[in-house]
């Protein structure tokens, strides 16, 4: 199946220092190619991965759980340490679960996190029924576009598969109980308004985390995706100076390869 056009995978040849990104739910590249592209111009060696299921149409997501979307950014990171000094996870929504447990996971291998609109809970009422409705409903209406700057859109599913779904909630209740094995340094940046995933989640995450140098950066004129929104230079720059703080040699440019 043909990637839909902007969701394809990214990946830089730069320094020493490496950074893994990660998109969220029903999400693609797409959503972080400017952060990408912001690091890569740096210097840095960046993989942006395309998620399983992710980036085509749903679905092909109905038939991948979250082992599938783990796994992939596992690969990715084992990839970056292999190439790189120090490797930093990056994470957007379900992209910031997917970080916090690579963190947790593989200890001093990651050297830092940095964190958007962090996903820790599939809410609603409905999402208690899942596990019996996924079986008589296919899909719902998807989330994407939760953006406040006008003309900016996410190339994302338009419709959630509840076999997903189901499986995102499952993922989040375990990562929410390896959440204190996450020490490194963590960067959390969130939106007030987020018609996605509520301030409520970043919260849980900065009160669960063991890490003793955290940074919280709310972005008051962004939505979900802020990323791609007005706060997206903000989110570059604090990520930067982030990296920086804690890796001074960030290592000379290299070429860049796509795909």
């Amino acid at each position: 199946m043909p990637v839909l056009p902007g969701a394809e995978p990214f990946r830089h040849e730069g320094g020493e220092v490496g950074v893994l990104l990660c998109h969220g739910f029903t999400g693609s590249p797409q959503s972080l190619r400017p952060w990408a592209d912001h690091l890569a111009e740096r210097g840095l060696t960046v993989s942006l991965p395309l998620l399983p299921g992710h980036g085509t149409r749903w679905e092909d997501m109905q038939l991948t759980g979250w082992q599938d979307w783990y796994a992939e950014v596992d690969r990715e990171l084992r990839a970056l340490r292999e190439r790189c000094s120090r490797v930093f996870v990056f994470g957007l929504s379900m992209g910031g679960a997917l970080a916090l447990r690579l963190a947790a996971k593989h200890g001093e291998a990651v050297d830092g996190i940095v964190v958007v609109n962090p996903g820790n809970k599939v809410h609603g009422l409905a999402a208690r029924t899942l596990p019996l409705t996924r079986h008589l409903v296919r899909t719902t209406k998807g989330v994407c576009d939760d953006i406040a700057r006008e003309g900016s859109h996410e190339v994302a599913y338009a419709r959630v598969p509840l076999h997903a779904a189901h499986s995102l909630r499952q993922f989040f209740k375990m990562v929410d109980g390896e959440l204190p094995q996450v020490t490194q340094p963590l960067l959390l940046l969130h939106s007030p308004q987020d018609h996605v995933v509520p301030p409520a989640d970043s919260a849980r995450v900065l009160s669960r985390v063991s890490s003793h140098d955290v940074t919280e950066v709310l972005l008051e004129q962004s939505y979900h995706v802020a990323t791609l929104d007005h706060d997206a230079k903000r989110i570059f720059d604090e990520s930067y100076a982030f990296i920086g703080r804690l890796a001074p040699s960030v290592g000379k440019k290299g070429s860049t390869a796509g795909g």
